[in-house]
């Protein structure tokens, strides 16, 4: 039995039986905690004669009526389908049923605020979870246009794709809200949000003269947290930048976003009705770079509204397109059309190095990836999927022109609206308005992985008068064995020299560098720079690499540099050196804590943070971890109490250092800042502070249960049910990581948003050694909870609690989980495919880390 799987082929016969025309669907939320009443009308075309299913997952189907012909429900329902034979020309097919609340994100979304006991909902249909909600043929190329009906608590606000019509009072506290249809859209971005959310609502003036409602909602407790006016004023920035930019107006009557509880993703493009994470509605101080990934985030999902929403991939194997079309023009347009203007160096920082590690996994594929069936894609959300498509559509950019680009994109909407494409028909759009040929670009970018490394060959002589100067350059080209494919690239390469303790920029050359070696002689008898850099300006898809007076320049320079991207380059580029184990990683930690202090943007210092922990935490030889991580704490103490009171830096000063205390006084001096006994200017220890604080005093033994009873009983909301979950699961005893498990592994009760708190806890006990039993529980359990679980459920197990921070090449506390994971990958076979690829991406983590922290073992 098929189980709640599809795959391709069988999207594609049933395509080839079925042409969907329109779906009306009532709603009937007022059936109690568990299930909801779902009617769904469903009109489409068909070859006479012919079978096929529609989907629909419900714990009860009540009627199936098929042309006036009811149907024996318990003969035609199974798994996630219902089979239907003899079709007509044109049907109609009517399905009554009980459809089940979720608390995974998945499907009907069903939350209870423990501030006021409002139930909120909302609905999250990518990939294939519409079929939670009603019956559907759920598959992106069976286009439809969406009529629903909502009856649900009178007080309640009630948002789908279509405006919100005016409700119709009945019975008690009870209303019915009666959508007009949609135009024609993929189910997947179809949406419903109910429940009392409370914001704000303002409107624009479109392109085409239209006047777009806009509306930004969150729940009622939060409302207060909402800055609706910011929200709003990003959002007009991006219709204005979008609707020139596309040469084509905004395609839906209004625009609602709607910030909700317990979401699994940053958002969703539901179209007209985007939904996002509730953690970008700022109830505390957060960085800027959280408020500017926020405003990335918004311009995503609008993005979307075009690209995806309006014409839209066939099949998920063009995943990538939409999305990093998606992060591409975001990008773009948070650079151009925000007070963010050095967008590109956060996407180099974040995105890029998100696309290069996922690159360089045993998994990696394709940016067109082969995708089978509907675990493919569910795995398939990636850093290729995002990232490194983005990269290359950058450099694709960069080779035929910004303005030649968006024109073909443009060209490409006013082709294919309302319809379904493929990757072909809009390189065929971009070959018209650029005139290149994009099938080599396609096949050298697209359906080939890798990720290639670029190194100087800079052979310098001292002429008599002393001064050193360029005997030659070259750009050799380097791929990985697994994916040899040596790349052209448009690029350009800049000189710098040291004036007066600042890097300035010389020397600047752009060219193509294509096959293994690209000889520069342009630069030949020129004064050799302090620092050579490959690839200034970021158009590049490749790692990259510093010749031995570049790199020490970088080390002792890098704070000179006044152009972020540039210097964002020399970040990422030792980075690279410390996971490929070029160099050993306590440089790296030394390079970070001796430069993060002249960082100006605040994305890249948080970045750098995060891999400055793991560095840390994983790649430094473990025989002076402790040493290093307490001189790195200390350090961190020093940054915070320097740092400009009230900074951004301060901040993430401050967050790094509880991440990283470990010492007996370090732990004391959170305890200090955390009862007020202890002062640093500007600094505001706020209610998400305080967890923080906390949940670090509970790994590191100075803080247990009774604490955390008493944050949560002064900060009784969801956030601090979250906050009081991970740091429950941070207790540093064999006991507390019991609960976990059980709670966690062998049970499966917890809504979405406490299940990753609680995973995301259980490994932060400083304690290694009490986690050691649980390694091969964790293999013993991996097809049980495959099975039995949702897939966002699942994955979070899977891959957060692989005992990967038990990997050291000191084997003392008895674990070999690489020996663990291989055994288990053998008894596995082929089986679940997915579930694999997950495992093997965290062994490859595991692997890598070892490699390294043999690196600076060998040059301690």
């Amino acid at each position: 039995m098929p189980g709640e799987n599809l795959t391709r082929v069988e999207a594609q016969q049933r395509a080839a039986v079925v042409t969907t025309h329109s779906y009306d669907v009532e709603l009937d939320l007022t059936r109690g905690e568990k299930v909801f009443g779902s009617r769904t009308v469903a009109r489409f075309s068909a070859t006479p004669g012919a079978s096929t299913f529609i989907d629909l997952i419900a714990p009860q189907v009540h009627t199936v009526t098929l042309n006036g012909r009811e149907l024996d429900v318990h003969a035609v329902f199974a798994d996630s389908r219902l089979q239907l034979d003899d079709l007509a020309a044109e049907n109609e097919l009517v399905v009554e049923a009980s459809c089940a609340y979720m608390h995974t994100g998945e499907g009907l979304h069903r939350f209870v605020d423990p501030v006021d006991g409002e139930v909120y909902l909302y609905s999250q249909f990518e990939v294939a979870d519409t079929r939670r909600v009603f019956a559907v043929f759920e598959q992106p190329d069976l286009k439809a246009t969406f009529a629903f009906t909502v009856t649900a608590p009178a007080h309640w606000r009630v948002i789908s794709t279509s405006p919100t019509p005016e409700p119709v009072a009945g019975e008690g506290d009870v209303a019915t809200w009666t959508f007009e249809p949609t135009v024609v859209l993929p189910c997947y971005v179809t949406a419903i949000i109910a429940g009392p959310y409370a914001g704000g609502e303002g409107e624009l003036t479109s392109s085409d003269g239209r006047t777009i409602p806009l509306a930004v909602y969150c729940r009622a407790s939060l409302a207060e947290h909402l800055d609706v006016e910011e929200i709003l004023d990003v959002t007009r920035r991006g219709f204005a930048f979008y609707e020139q930019a596309f040469d084509y107006p905004y395609p839906y009557p209004k625009y609602d976003q709607i910030f909700v509880p317990e979401f699994n993703a940053g958002a969703m493009e539901n179209a007209g009705a985007v939904t996002f994470l509730e953690n970008y509605v700022f109830r505390s101080k957060v960085t800027d770079a959280m408020v500017e990934r926020r405003a990335v985030t918004i311009l995503h999902e609008l993005a979307h509204m075009w690209f995806g929403d309006l014409v839209t991939m066939r099949w998920w194997n063009d995943l990538w397109l939409n999305e990093s079309f998606a992060e591409y023009a975001s990008t773009l347009a948070t650079a151009e059309a925000t007070r963010w203007t050095s967008a590109w160096t956060t996407f180099s920082s974040l995105e890029k190095s998100w696309a290069y590690k996922q690159d360089q996994l045993p998994s990696t594929h394709p940016i067109v990836a082969e995708i089978n069936d509907l675990e493919d894609v569910e795995v398939n959300f990636d850093g290729i999927t995002y990232a490194k498509g983005a990269s290359v559509l950058r450099q694709l950019v960069a080779w035929v022109g910004q303005e030649e680009f968006l024109a073909g994109v443009a060209a490409y909407f006013k082709a294919h609206a309302h319809s379904n494409t493929e990757l072909v028909d809009l390189l065929r759009e971009l070959e018209r308005t650029s005139g290149r040929d994009l099938s080599g670009w396609s096949a050298q970018w697209l359906e080939k992985a890798g990720v290639t490394l670029l190194r100087p060959d800079l052979q310098v002589e001292t002429g008599d008068d002393g001064v050193r100067r360029i005997a030659s350059l070259a750009i050799a080209q380097e791929a990985p064995e697994a994916w040899p494919t040596l790349r052209p690239h448009r690029l350009a390469v800049a000189g710098y020299d040291v004036v007066d303790g600042t890097l300035v920029r010389r020397l600047h050359l752009e060219l193509d560098v294509d096959g293994a070696r690209t000889e520069v002689p342009q630069w030949t008898g020129e004064v050799a720079p302090d620092l050579l850099l490959v690839n200034d300006g970021d158009l590049a898809y490749a790692k990259i690499r510093l010749d031995d007076v570049s790199l020490a320049t970088a080390l002792s320079s890098l704070r000179g540099f006044t152009d972020s991207l540039a210097r964002t380059l020399v970040w990422g580029a030792a980075w690279d050196m410390t996971r490929d184990g070029e160099w050993p990683a306590r440089s790296f930690v030394d390079l970070v804590l001796g430069n993060i202090d002249a960082e100006t943007d605040s994305s890249v210092v948080m970045v750098l943070l995060r891999q400055l922990n793991q560095t840390i935490g994983e790649l430094v030889d473990p025989a002076v971890r402790g040493q290093v991580g307490e001189h790195a704490a200390d350090r961190l103490w020093e940054l915070t109490t320097a740092a400009a009171p009230g900074s951004d830096a301060q901040l993430q000063f401050a967050k790094a250092y509880a991440l990283r205390a470990r010492t007996a006084e370090q732990l004391d001096r959170l305890t200090a800042l955390r009862d007020g006994s202890l002062d640093v200017e500007g600094l505001a220890i706020d209610v998400d502070l305080r967890w923080e604080l906390l949940t670090a005093l509970v790994a590191g033994g100075a803080a247990g249960e009774a604490e955390i009873a008493a944050e949560l009983t002064r900060d009784a909301t969801a956030s601090g049910e979250r906050a009081a979950a991970g740091a429950r699961a941070a207790i540093a005893t064999a006991e507390a990581k019991e609960r976990v498990w059980a709670t966690v592994v062998d049970a499966d009760e917890l809504p979405n948003a406490l299940q990753m708190a609680t995973v995301l806890g259980f490994s932060r006990t400083h304690d290694r050694s009490l986690t050691v039993p649980f390694a091969e529980r964790y293999f013993a359990a991996l097809e049980t909870v495959w099975a039995d679980r949702t897939n966002e459920m699942a994955q979070n197990v899977v891959t957060f609690l692989y005992p990967s921070w038990l990997a050291d090449i000191d084997t003392s506390h008895g674990v070999d989980v690489v020996a663990l994971t291989d055994a288990w990958l053998a008894q596995l076979g082929d089986r679940t495919p997915a579930l694999r690829r997950l495992v093997i991406e965290a062994a490859d983590g595991v692997r890598r880390a070892l490699e390294v922290q043999q690196v600076d073992r060998d040059h301690g």
